[in-house]
């Protein structure tokens, strides 16, 4: 007992005992971890980049460079994400196919299983935004009415009041988000495609990228009710204020030829 005790009180014991458990925490993982899934799904992904880098090389590299880099014709896809990839491809603005001040929606040229291997190319050439998983952009798990304050704080400049879009310089424009996917929506607030800004979740965190979605969702829907009457389109005070000078002026003008027309006549008679 004598020996024991003094082993105990021994500098190293309490590194012994720290060593000891290392070594028998990382046996238990490495005999219980999965060990053929995780080569498995290695082994998935290092396909779908090389499937990825063929497409690339055919669809993509006349102006993004061989090695994602860049060119005159196009821009360094390096550290854009796998996010990014995903946006511009399924929306069919990329590849584009003539070049112009922006590219425009489209049907995609790529399948759902091309676009993820494209994806999974550009994502291994430097780090960036993932494509999101369908809980990041789920309506239902958002909040409208705080969405539509941050969507009219942070969008409804370019995007309009509704999201209907409008013009912007030099032939750019804010695209109408109607019926748009909630994960291209997400997608475009993550990595700023073209005009938009990036709202990393730095910024806006995921909550509220969520919320603006909801909002969209709202009052894009085909059940949404006109509380404020006739819409006008949705555009917000630019064509309401143009409706207004249009009919409101034009009946005051009406009104007043009418009473200089009668009050004519009642002094005639």
């Amino acid at each position: 007992m004598k020996k024991l005790s003094a082993r105990r009180r021994h500098p190293l014991a309490a590194l012994v005992v720290l060593i000891f458990a290392l070594a028998a925490t990382g046996g238990l993982y490495a005999a219980f971890s999965p060990a053929g899934e995780a080569q498995a799904d290695t082994a998935e992904h290092s396909i779908a980049v090389e499937e990825g880098m063929k497409l690339y090389a055919v669809g993509c590299s006349s102006c993004h460079g061989t090695g994602g880099q860049g060119t005159e014709a196009g821009p360094s896809l390096v550290g854009v994400g796998a996010a990014a990839v995903d946006f511009q491809v399924a929306t069919g603005r990329m590849p584009m196919q003539n070049p112009g001040p922006q590219a425009p929606n489209k049907p995609a040229v790529y399948n759902d299983a091309e676009t993820a291997q494209l994806a999974a190319y550009i994502a291994s050439l430097g780090p960036g935004p993932s494509v999101p998983e369908p809980g990041q952009y789920d309506p239902a798990e958002g909040n409208s009415a705080r969405g539509g304050e941050l969507f009219r704080t942070n969008c409804a400049q370019c995007h309009n009041f509704t999201g209907q879009g409008g013009p912007l310089t030099h032939g750019k424009y804010a695209p109408n988000l109607h019926d748009v996917e909630p994960k291209q929506i997400y997608q475009a607030m993550l990595t700023g495609p073209q005009n938009m800004p990036e709202y990393p979740d730095g910024i806006m965190p995921e909550q509220e990228k969520r919320d603006i979605i909801a909002w969209l969702a709202a009052v894009n829907s085909s059940e949404a009710p006109n509380h404020g009457g006739f819409s006008l389109g949705g555009y917000g005070p630019v064509s309401e204020g143009l409706f207004a000078w249009t009919f409101g002026i034009g009946v005051l003008i009406v009104a007043s030829v009418w009473v200089g027309a009668h009050t004519a006549k009642a002094r005639k008679s």
